[in-house]
């Protein structure tokens, strides 16, 4: 589908006013820039990833809620197995027990399986390209006490087909190299990125004719990247954060 004419303009400049640090105060992004530790860098931004749900200002709470329990050491708390001061730790529907096993879970990651990076690596090599399927499948196989919806909403199943939103958005942080971005991760190239696809995004990339599709599902996703990619080959989630920004500074 081809992108109406002015649409790259409208997204360059609304990329120049919001993917600044200005606003990253404001954004779950910000726990990534707390640390300089490679493992710290990841840890948090897949913790906080998982948490991105309901209102902002709540789950940051939460957030800094957690780094302040781990003595903003992630790394060094997650590899401890101590993780009794999360006992009540809790967010919405994650019960405590959501929590601390999908901790356990990273936790055997870092020690036995080389950690997130390995992991992400893995599913890109697996299928040529990033797919989660072998994300979600390696934690859901190593679940050993009960958890409840808590613990598959924070790493939904792809087989579903929803838009892995928060999951893309990990990628982005650590594949990316920004202002916002952190990237870390070399192992994949910005081009081969998904859009973190969700309401505001979506309600932004209808409007500028990026999108035709009505719901945010997986296959929106692709919409979108494909779309994107027109504007900018090498870097299409460059946009993310402004479609981002504007869209919940303007509903």
């Amino acid at each position: 589908m081809p992108v109406p004419y002015n649409v790259k303009e409208i997204l360059d400049k609304l990329t120049e006013k919001y993917e600044n640090p200005d606003f990253i105060k404001d954004d779950p992004v910000q726990f990534i820039h707390k640390y300089t530790v490679k493992e710290d860098i990841e840890i948090s931004g897949f913790i906080a990833s998982l948490m991105a749900f309901g209102k902002r200002e709540l789950f940051i709470k939460k957030l800094n809620e957690f780094s302040s329990i781990t003595n903003h050491q992630p790394y060094k708390y997650l590899i401890s197995g101590d993780f009794s001061r999360l006992k009540d730790f809790n967010y919405r529907f994650i019960k405590p027990d959501d929590f601390l096993e999908m901790l356990n879970i990273l936790r055997e990651l870092y020690i036995k399986d080389g950690g997130l990076e390995s992991l992400f690596k893995s599913a890109y090599k697996k299928n040529q390209g990033i797919r989660f399927q072998v994300i979600t499948d390696y934690f859901y196989s190593r679940v050993k006490n009960n958890v409840g919806q808590g613990f598959y909403f924070m790493l939904p199943n792809p087989n579903k087909g929803g838009a892995m939103k928060r999951m893309n958005m990990f990628l982005r942080w650590m594949v990316r190299k920004s202002s916002v971005d952190c990237g870390i991760w070399t192992f994949m190239q910005p081009s081969e990125l998904l859009i973190p696809l969700d309401v505001h995004v979506g309600r932004v990339s209808r409007s500028l004719g990026l999108l035709t599709r009505k719901a945010n599902d997986f296959k929106s996703v692709i919409e979108v990247t494909e779309n994107l990619r027109q504007l900018c080959p090498q870097d299409p989630i460059k946009y993310d954060f402004a479609m981002f920004g504007y869209g919940v500074n303007n509903k």
